[in-house]
Order: C-alpha cells, then sequence, then structure tokens
C-alpha cells in the first residue's frame, strides 16, 4: 500500500510540472542557415529592419518563452542591399556625396553598411533602458561576433545578447532571464551555422569575418561540413568548404 501511495505521489508531482520545464530542442533553419536550442518549437514572424543607412531589409524573428524566460534569434538578410544601393544612387543629384560610391565604400555606402552591421545593431542594444554589465568580442564555431549583457533598470532581468554576421546575414540571438537565474547557456552555447546545402560549417585555423570574407575581399577560411557545436565548441568533419560570396 505504502509503495503504491508513493508512486501515486510521484505521478501527482509528474503530471504538475509547470510548463517552463519543457524539454529543449535543436530547432534548424535551413531558409536562414543557422541552428540553435529553442525551449519547444519557436514562433516565426516576418519584419523588416532599418538598416545603419536606411535601407530595408527583409528579416525573420523567431522566438520562444520558458515561463518568464525569453529567447529569441533575429536573422537579416543583407544579401539584396547592393541591388537597393544601385537604385539608390540613380535618383540621388549629380556629384552627390553618395553617388560617388567607390570600392571601398560602395555607391550608396552598402559596404559600409554591411562591414558595420553588428556594431549597429550592438548600439541598438546598447540604447535600451538597461545597464551594460559586459561587451566583448567573441566567435561561434569561430563566426566572428560580439556578446553584450545588459541588466533591465525596471525589474532586474538580465539579456545575454549575441550578434554575429555570416554571408551577409546578421544574426541577433537574446536569451532574457528574470533576477537570480541562471544565464541561459543552453541557448547561448549552442548557435550554428550551415553552408547552402545545408551542411553544417566550422571554421579551422581562422576566423570568419564577414566584413572580409563576406564581402569577398579575402576567401573563406578552411573549414570542415558537419562540423559544429556553439560558441567556444570544437567540431569534427571532413571536406574543404568553398562558400562564395553572396550565396
Amino acid at each position: 500500500m505504502r509503495l503504491t501511495s508513493l508512486i501515486s505521489a510521484a505521478l501527482v508531482l509528474l503530471l504538475a510540472r509547470p510548463a517552463f520545464t519543457q524539454d529543449w530542442t535543436e530547432f534548424t533553419s535551413r531558409q536562414d542557415s543557422f541552428s540553435v536550442n529553442f525551449p519547444g518549437q519557436p514562433k516565426v514572424e516576418e519584419t523588416i529592419w532599418a538598416s545603419e543607412y536606411r535601407y530595408s531589409l527583409p528579416a525573420r524573428v523567431y522566438s520562444a518563452a520558458r515561463g518568464q524566460e525569453r529567447y529569441s534569434v533575429t536573422v537579416v538578410d543583407y544579401r539584396d542591399i547592393e541591388r537597393q544601393a544601385i537604385e539608390r544612387v540613380k535618383a540621388c543629384p549629380k556629384g552627390a556625396e553618395p553617388c560617388i560610391g567607390g570600392e571601398i565604400r560602395g555607391p550608396g555606402y552598402w559596404k559600409h553598411d554591411v562591414r558595420g552591421a553588428i556594431m549597429y545593431a550592438t548600439f541598438k542594444l546598447l540604447q535600451r533602458d538597461a545597464k551594460v554589465t559586459h561587451l566583448m568580442w567573441n566567435t561561434a564555431s569561430w563566426v566572428e561576433g560580439n556578446m553584450v549583457q545588459l541588466t533591465n533598470n525596471a525589474d532586474q532581468a538580465r539579456t545575454f545578447a549575441w550578434i554575429f554576421m555570416h554571408y551577409n546575414r546578421l544574426y541577433i540571438l537574446e536569451g532574457t532571464v528574470p533576477a537570480g537565474n541562471p544565464e541561459p547557456g543552453l541557448f547561448q552555447q549552442s548557435v550554428d551555422f550551415y553552408d547552402k546545402d545545408g551542411n553544417r560549417l566550422y571554421y579551422q585555423g581562422m576566423v570568419y569575418s564577414n566584413a572580409y570574407h563576406g564581402l569577398g575581399d579575402y576567401p573563406t577560411p578552411p573549414g570542415v561540413r558537419g562540423g559544429g557545436g556553439g560558441a567556444g565548441s570544437a567540431g569534427a568533419g571532413a571536406g574543404a568548404v568553398d562558400s562564395p560570396y553572396g550565396r
């Protein structure tokens, strides 16, 4: 009788677990070439991102919640920005500074916009009503970016954000947890990037910098397909990565 009572009590506790204990799963977006751990299936919303030089770029926001915790990945597609810049320059007055263009900045400053995308996204985070507790350069699978930590002034909730750019897509990952909760490690350590064929990538021996490699100024670093494992972790695989600009 006692064993039966204990089993019944255990079942009650199991069934009574709150919704925020749902299992974490690896979510992969083939459309936006990334994967990350989410607490359940994320919601996906289409939106428009206004870039630093005022280009309107398509974006998607992937979001999920776990109790009071909030997780999101915003992906901004910069691959159409050159076309938009050329159209803009066609309409600008002859001799106006944006019309001059040039190899380094590109007509309409589109290359500067791409090079500064990580910095601009970081700047937007710093404008929030929050205290910056940490800001650093970091990598995920050897793709460079910034890490930002904020403490909300209103309720002391903490936001851990990571901003990367890979093949001219900007990735903004945010994990926000209530005051006193552990940092969102399952989220932050799980981001990976993929090539145009859906193969997980992991660069070797050299950091991928979109400001150089994404714009085609330098060849893409050597790497392996099938590697990965998130920020700061190693992976394994075989086969050279051949990733042309603007795929």
